[in-house]
């Protein structure tokens, strides 16, 4: 229905929906009972990230229409115009995964300020849709990779259970080499192989400095949901320090126009920037103290009980995930930001207008991978009577691929990143079968996490080509249309970058695991 119809993912969704329930009651003798059962679990599991995409969306309303996010977008415009290459590093690298990180969308917000800067359309739809993709795991302040784990953990069962730094060690293996290729990515499609050539040293900086600042986080529990945000903030320093070596300005005012900069004078940058500050704040508050992560982390769970067709609980951690966060900074900040009582009628309007669809594409596909799981389960027996849509599935990549699954796993994420849109719905929908498939392998826990990890990078790197962020890329500086003659150079370098993925899959395996 994407492809052929181009229906947008929540109707692609639905379709998917009635398909796999279908499939389920008449091919896996699956009840109604356990499909209905396992669509209202999988909205549940999915509140990790559409909450958190409802949350993000009103927070965005809300800066939008009091001209918070205007001030932000009036400062970036600023930035680093004496040198192209390091300005493409700290903008599409650096502010697109912070921004990304505490729920904001670049594919919305950056294609304007690219246009203002100089770049052409096609540059402008383009960079803001790859620059984040290689930390997509730690987007909406690590929704990804909490997914991953709560399935990791159901499937590995009581006692063999995963930490998030164990995941996080992991994943991080892939940000040095998928952070580079991006930067050289955006080079090449700015200036060619002189672009490449001008900008090879910053490049090859953002990747060293993502990757260590991942190394550091991803070993403490506490700290993995952070990675994008401080990634982010130390690409944006590391730039900033590399401008003032090279002695060429940071910031330039020229390039404002006399409107912005009266705006700029009357607006301060901090004010518009509190509710993400408060935001960051509450996360490090909550998170890097041990004892405040265990407590809201691991003990204060908050179980949904009483709906998983095989009675399992659903884990909410209601009070540890961003949603609830991005909600309370959003109201925190309304004491500096003084809000009128207009401004907020048109906040929750547009509000209610962009959220219900892109709220019920993240859960959709989340309710379909519970179906697919459970298919066969039996609530009479509590046990499979049939084997379900994952196992039939990871039996029969096991007997066909056998140790090539490596090389192919991150082209089954691409594929999911393409169809959901999303790197956690495409874990939701495919990590169990990956993980079936992998143990079917006999593989070490370790290379079970890798082999997670190259679908989940796969589904990330998909962002370049998903019809829904081109279309709003495109749609934000008033070119819908042009997105058709982006995702055909688009798609190259999504199948490069996947295929040099499932090639360090395969290395890892080979080395590592």
């Amino acid at each position: 229905m994407l492809i052929i119809w181009k229906q947008p993912a929540d109707i692609s969704g639905i379709a998917g929906w009635i398909a796999i329930s279908i499939i389920a009651y008449f091919v896996f003798q699956t009840s109604a009972e356990v499909i209905w059962r396992s669509t209202l679990a999988g909205f549940i599991r999915s509140f990790a990230v559409s909450l958190i995409v409802a949350t993000s969306l009103l927070q965005m309303a809300y800066m939008e229409h009091t001209g918070a996010l205007k001030r932000i977008i009036i400062f970036i415009k600023t930035i680093a115009s004496e040198n192209r290459a390091i300005q493409i590093m700290m903008i599409n690298i650096g502010f697109g995964t912070l921004m990304v990180s505490v729920g904001a969308t670049p594919v919305s917000l950056l294609p304007p300020i690219l246009i203002a800067m100089g770049y052409s359309t096609y540059v402008a739809i383009t960079l803001p849709a790859i620059g984040y993709d290689s930390l997509c795991t730690y987007a909406l302040l690590g929704a990804p990779i909490v997914v991953f784990v709560d399935i990791a953990n159901a499937f590995l069962g009581k006692g063999h259970e995963i930490t998030l730094s164990q995941a996080g060690m992991a994943f991080y293996l892939f940000l040095p080499v998928v952070s580079t290729l991006i930067g050289f990515s955006m080079l090449w499609i700015v200036g060619k192989w002189q672009g490449v050539k001008e900008g090879a040293i910053p490049c090859l900086i953002t990747g060293f400095v993502i990757g260590v600042v991942a190394y550091f986080t991803n070993r403490y529990d506490n700290l993995v949901v952070l990675t994008g945000v401080l990634c982010g903030l130390a690409v944006i320093a590391t730039m900033v320090i590399l401008l003032l070596v090279k002695y060429k300005k940071v910031f330039d005012k020229s390039v404002l126009t006399a409107e912005e900069l009266t705006y700029e004078k009357h607006y301060p940058l901090w004010k518009a920037l509190t509710p993400w500050l408060l935001l960051i704040a509450l996360i490090l508050i909550l998170n890097i103290p041990k004892e405040s992560f265990d407590y809201l982390y691991r003990t204060l769970k908050m179980p949904i009980t009483g709906l998983t067709a095989n009675g399992r609980p659903l884990d909410t951690r209601a009070l540890w995930n961003a949603y609830t966060w991005i909600l309370v900074s959003t109201i925190l900040s309304m004491a500096f930001i003084r809000p009128t009582a207009a401004q907020l009628k048109s906040t929750f309007k547009t509000w209610l207008k962009r959220a219900p669809r892109p709220v019920f594409s993240a859960a959709i596909f989340f309710a379909i991978g519970e179906i697919m799981n459970m298919s066969g389960y039996s609530m009479v027996s509590h046990k499979y009577q049939t084997a379900s849509m994952v196992k039939v599935l990871a039996d029969y990549s096991a007997l066909y691929f056998h140790n090539a699954y490596g090389g192919v796993v991150a082209f089954i994420g691409l594929f999911g990143g393409f169809i959901t849109g999303s790197e956690a719905s495409t874990i939701a929908m495919f990590a169990k079968y990956t993980l079936t498939t992998a143990q079917n392998l006999h593989m070490s826990q370790f290379d079970l996490i890798i082999i997670a990890a190259g679908l989940a990078f796969g589904g990330g790197l998909a962002s370049v080509i998903s019809p829904a962020k081109l279309q709003n890329a495109a749609a934000a500086i008033d070119k819908l249309g042009e997105e058709n003659q982006v995702i055909r150079v688009a798609f190259v370098f999504s199948l490069i970058l996947t295929l040099v993925t499932s090639i360090f899959v395969v290395v890892i395996l080979k080395t590592i695991g």
